[in-house]
């Protein structure tokens, strides 16, 4: 997979794309730690490219667990692995209220998303089911600007 994102670099999309084949592999994940965390949704790092150029990180969700309500500040593109995932997509209120629900889509094992780092390209991703979730998640920015430059989180 790794590889296949690597040629694709350049555009979200193309990188979603990338990664779709293998997102139900079960062998994809083989030997890496995916224990959930009971608190919230664990990011377990997979890979990271020398140049700093991308990250990859496999996100575990137990039933309940959700992201903030969020954009991106660098690309994004995501591999639906295991269980199932709520995706819902925000409008910002135009006269500079919070993001309003707009969109929701049920995401399945081996279905892609992807967005380009944009402020109101907002999403929240959730595991409204009854079994655990894994996620494959591309970022445009390594693993040390996660926590910092990654998101733009919104009050719901």
């Amino acid at each position: 997979m790794v590889a296949a994102v690597e040629a694709a670099l350049g555009s979200p999309a193309a990188v979603a794309a990338a990664m779709a084949p293998f997102a139900t592999d079960p062998g994809l994940l083989a030997g890496i730690d995916l224990t959930p965390d009971a608190a919230r949704y664990r990011r377990v790092p997979l890979h990271e490219d020398a140049g700093a150029r991308f990250a990859i990180a496999a996100l575990v969700w137990q039933p309940g667990q959700m992201s903030p309500v969020h954009a991106h500040e660098a690309w994004c593109a995501v591999a639906f692995h295991r269980g199932l995932l709520t995706e819902s997509f925000f409008d910002l209120c135009a006269e500079g209220g919070g993001p309003v629900p707009c969109e929701c889509r049920l995401r399945r094992a081996g279905e892609t998303s992807h967005a380009a780092p944009d402020p109101c390209a907002i999403h929240r991703l959730a595991n409204l089911g009854t079994g655990i979730a894994v996620s494959i998640h591309a970022y445009g920015l390594p693993f040390a600007r996660f926590n910092c430059s990654l998101n733009r989180v919104y009050a719901a």
